[in-house]
């Protein structure tokens, strides 16, 4: 399948997209393509609505490794995302790498719902962090939820209201473009970055990525 294919067709003025990490008043819809743009590589790739690539994960190891990285088209780094092992569940947590600068800071933690296991059902509970004189604490702010190897998903916050959404791609003669292309609407004010860094712990959780 070829990049040509696969990323959005123009069906309307996009906000400026150069800034990604930038809130709009107009929701951003992308295509997320579940391949690295690295040969023999594992990752995504998220394209806008002109077809350029904005966000990229490029992930040189196995698959499901213990930590990525989420760049911008240019190859700046916005979040590193590592695993940290616990003894039941374990979790994933998001730094966010400060602009210009080495320096990275805890942003997220995405933890699993233990009592999904036994279903098909994926529900997690992402934490934001808040840095204090106290040190770091964890608020829980919103969840994700889809499907056991399915790349749909809803990015929520606890009062149910969405914040973004992946459902599979379709052309515009309805046709389907493959489980691993996905069209990602991000609902007006949302962070970009911070929902693509999301997004990409999900493909990581749910073995995607």
């Amino acid at each position: 399948m070829t990049m040509a294919k696969i990323h959005p067709n123009p069906l309307k003025k996009c906000s400026s997209s150069s800034n990604t990490s930038s809130t709009f008043s107009e929701k951003e819809v992308y295509t997320l393509w579940m391949k690295s743009l690295v040969f023999h590589g594992n990752g995504c790739t998220v394209f806008n609505s002109r077809g350029a690539v904005v966000f990229r994960v490029d992930n040189y190891q196995k698959r499901c490794s213990r930590r990525v990285i989420l760049m911008d088209s240019n190859g700046k780094i916005l979040f590193s995302i590592n695993r940290k092992k616990m003894r039941i569940c374990g979790c994933w947590e998001g730094f966010e790498w400060a602009e210009n600068s080495s320096a990275k800071k805890a942003c997220f933690r995405v933890s699993r719902n233990c009592n999904t296991f036994l279903s098909r059902g994926i529900s997690l509970r992402v934490d934001f962090a808040k840095h204090g004189e106290d040190g770091i604490r964890y608020k829980r702010c919103y969840r994700i939820v889809g499907l056991e190897g399915k790349s749909a998903l809803k990015i929520m916050d606890f009062e149910d209201h969405l914040v973004a959404e992946a459902v599979q791609k379709q052309s515009a003669e309805g046709v389907s473009l493959g489980e691993d292309v996905l069209t990602l609407m991000v609902e007006p004010q949302a962070d970009q970055s911070l929902v693509m860094a999301l997004v990409t712990v999900y493909g990581l959780i749910n073995k995607k990525i």
